[in-house]
């Protein structure tokens, strides 16, 4: 039996990503959030119903039913899974939820660029918190 409502696909060779990621882990204490890397070489997107040209556009969730959400949906229903909903509900509001949307698809497609900004003097692959840098 299932315990989580929501399961992440995320991309664990994004620093951005990655980091938000190990955010949600500290706030998962009921366990209703679960993940799964869509690096990982054994990672199957057809298992949802996904092709691996999708999974790399957008942060995808799937839900416990089986219902496969994206983008500013996936993270919505994350937040709600660790209790923190109330952050997100004003991205559902019509015309801020378009626009909410839209900067995500955004920052989604530019995701390592930012990356690589927000962790200057990372040159060799993706950084971890732990790793030194440089």
């Amino acid at each position: 039996m299932r315990t989580w409502k929501v399961k992440l696909l995320y991309d664990g060779e994004c620093p951005i990503c990655r980091r938000e990621i190990d955010w949600l882990k500290r706030r998962n204490r009921r366990m209703l959030l679960t993940f799964e890397d869509i690096a990982d070489p054994q990672f199957d997107p057809g298992r949802y119903g996904l092709t691996r040209e999708q999974v790399n556009r957008s942060l995808h969730g799937v839900l416990a039913n089986g219902k496969v959400v994206r983008g500013m949906a996936a993270v919505r229903q994350a937040y709600r899974a660790v209790g923190l909903g109330w952050l997100t509900a004003p991205t559902a509001l019509p015309g801020i939820r378009w626009a909410a949307d839209r900067l995500y698809a955004a920052f989604a497609r530019h995701r390592f660029t930012l990356g690589r900004i927000a962790d200057r003097g990372c040159t060799h692959g993706p950084c971890s918190p732990a790793s030194p840098k440089g």
